[in-house]
Parts: structure tokens; sequence; C-alpha cells
């Protein structure tokens, strides 16, 4: 008999049979090993063997940290390859849709043309909430994912919890939480709902609070059963040694990390105070995310002004409900010193 997640996995996705590379077919004895199974150049350089294919000792620390077992943790290639994976394991191509809130973040879309599969979109309000009613009236038994980013990019705003849960008990497919911008908020993370909502998948990232970007690792938590079918699917190396090494300094670094988010908190607002008082800012938009989003007068001279000044921001105008703002994410002291002076001296 098949189990709920069955049912929403694409028919032939049960029968696959995940490649298996040299380094699957052993257990490791530790060190008093030699691997001559893979046809790797033997000199030792620190990269010339493949990595661990299951990130063992990586998602053992992330476990332990997370309050999660290593079996409900998911490694990718940056947040886009798990979102690039769930549709490919649940979206038939040209039958298939996903759900998203607009605005938001636009790799989702992306992903979903790409593979051939629909993209329902339901506005949210034009101060930036979810229309839950709206989301769940749109969705049908072909709409297999729902994708929610809270904090939301590119507004900055998080949803409410019970909003969240709202829609987790209402959509009968997969609810995709992206929370790439939840340690620069005041709540907690959707993780500790993971036993309450089988259908629920939490997306994190090592690129923002972490200051990981340059090494692409997301994480997906979800139940074992879905991590099972992810790891089916996944490329079989699709973590290099270099970032898995990079990320488990991160995670030792608990105290640098928290110092930076504090820092940030309180040059954000530094920045919120300055735009608020700049007279062409019409709007600067509460944020619980690490960026502002801002209502300007004239958004395409005002981005260009800071371009010819050397600091380039997001033109976020193309958005819905976004006409003539600007995304501003926050710097370093230094960086945020010459934004503002830079504000005073457009602002004369």
């Amino acid at each position: 008999m098949k189990t709920p997640l069955q049912k929403l996995l694409r028919p032939h996705i049960l029968a696959i049979q995940p490649y298996q590379s040299a380094r699957h077919e052993f257990t490791d004895q530790g060190d008093a090993i030699t691997f001559m199974d893979a046809n790797e150049n033997p000199f030792d350089n620190g990269v010339n063997r493949y990595p661990d294919p299951f990130q063992t000792e990586l998602k053992a620390v992330l476990a332990s940290q997370k309050g999660l077992s290593p079996e409900q943790i998911f490694l990718s290639n940056g947040s886009d390859e798990s979102i690039v994976l769930l549709i490919q394991l649940f979206c038939q191509p040209g039958e298939e849709a996903i759900l998203i809130a607009q605005p938001t973040f636009g790799m989702y879309e992306v992903a979903a043309q790409i593979q051939d599969v629909a993209v329902k979109k339901v506005p949210l309000t034009t101060d930036f909430q979810l229309d839950v009613a709206g989301l769940l009236a749109s969705a049908d038994a072909h709409t297999k994912l729902l994708f929610i980013p809270s904090p939301n990019n590119p507004t900055g705003n998080a949803f409410p919890e019970e909003e969240l849960k709202t829609l987790l008990r209402g959509f009968s497919g997969l609810v995709v939480l992206d929370e790439a911008y939840w340690e620069f908020s005041d709540r907690p993370s959707a993780i500790a709902w993971l036993d309450e909502f089988p259908n629920l998948v939490v997306l994190q990232t090592f690129s923002k609070a972490q200051g990981r970007a340059g090494i692409r690792l997301g994480m997906a938590f979800a139940q074992p059963e879905l991590i099972d079918y992810l790891n089916r699917v996944k490329l079989p190396y699709n973590i290099n040694i270099l970032t898995q090494q990079s990320a488990l300094r991160a995670l030792e670094e608990t105290n640098r990390t928290t110092q930076q988010l504090e820092w940030l908190a309180d040059e954000k607002q530094k920045l919120t105070n300055a735009l608020n008082r700049c007279s062409f800012v019409n709007k600067c938009f509460p944020s619980d995310a690490n960026f502002l989003l801002i209502r300007v007068d004239d958004a395409p001279k005002r981005y260009r002004q800071f371009l010819e000044a050397g600091i380039v921001l997001r033109n976020t105008s193309k958005y819905l409900h976004c006409d003539q703002t600007l995304r501003i994410t926050v710097g370093t002291p230094d960086e945020n010193n010459a934004l503002m002076a830079l504000l005073n001296t457009l602002d004369r």
C-alpha cells in the first residue's frame, strides 16, 4: 500500500534505483583502509578523493544543532538544487503545477518553467501579507507544491505562524517553507513543526547568516521518507569536499555568527532611521531579513545615482506591488556609512 507521500510522487519515481557510486558499496572501516575502487588519482593533495556522498560528518553536526536525526536532512548545491529536485519528484511535466504567492523568490517559477510545470500565482495583499483563503482556493489535485519564503524575498517580512500552519493543514500537497533569512528575524524556525506536519519541507541555507554564499550549500529538512527520495534523484557527489569542510568550520563558529547577527540588526536600524529621514524615500517597509525594501520617488533615477557612486542596489520595481522600489542589503558599518552619506548628498 502506498504511503501518503508516495501518492503525491510522480509514479515512475517509485521504481527508480539510484546510481550507486563506488563509495556507496562499503562500510567505512576508519583510517586503516586503502581506496582502490573509484579510479581516482592516488597522490594526496587534499582533494584527490571523491567526497562523502552522504555528507555523514556534516549531517551529524547539523542534526545535533537542529535537534533532528541525520535522516531528516538533505544537503544540496544551494537551495536551488532542492527546489529543482522537489519539482522533479512531485510534478508531472505538462500536467501538474506549483503554487506561489507573489511577489516572491524568482527561482521557484524559473525551476518550474524549465521542467514544463505550470505555476499558479496568488498575489500577496498590497501590504505584502498572505491571502491564505486565496491560496487554498486556487489549489486542486494537480497542485503538488506550495512555496512560501518567510521572511519573504523581496519584501523582507515574515508571515504569521498561524497563517502558515493553516496552509499546512489545508493544502493537500507539500508546503515548502523557505527560511533563507530566518536567522535575521525573531521567529523560531518551522523545523519544530516537522513532527506535526508530515507535508512540511523547510529550506535553510549557509549563504546568508552563516556568510558562506560562495560555497553554495543549502539544507532541506523533512520526514525521512521524503529525504530518502531526494537522495535517490540527486547527483552522486552533489556536495564537494571544500564545501563540506567550510560548512563544518562555520558550524564551529557560532559565536562569530551570533555577533554578526547582532551587528547587522544594529546596522539595519541605523539604515532604517536614515532612510525614514530622506525626503525622496516614500516608505521603508518593515523587515525581518538582512535587507530593506524602500519605495522612492523615481526608482530608475535613484538606482542610477547610487550606481554612479559605486553602490549597487536592486531595482525591484518589476515585482507585483513593488512599483518604484529598491532593495538594499545591510552591509558592513563602512558600507552603510557610505550609503547614508550619499543619502544626505542626494537629499539636498
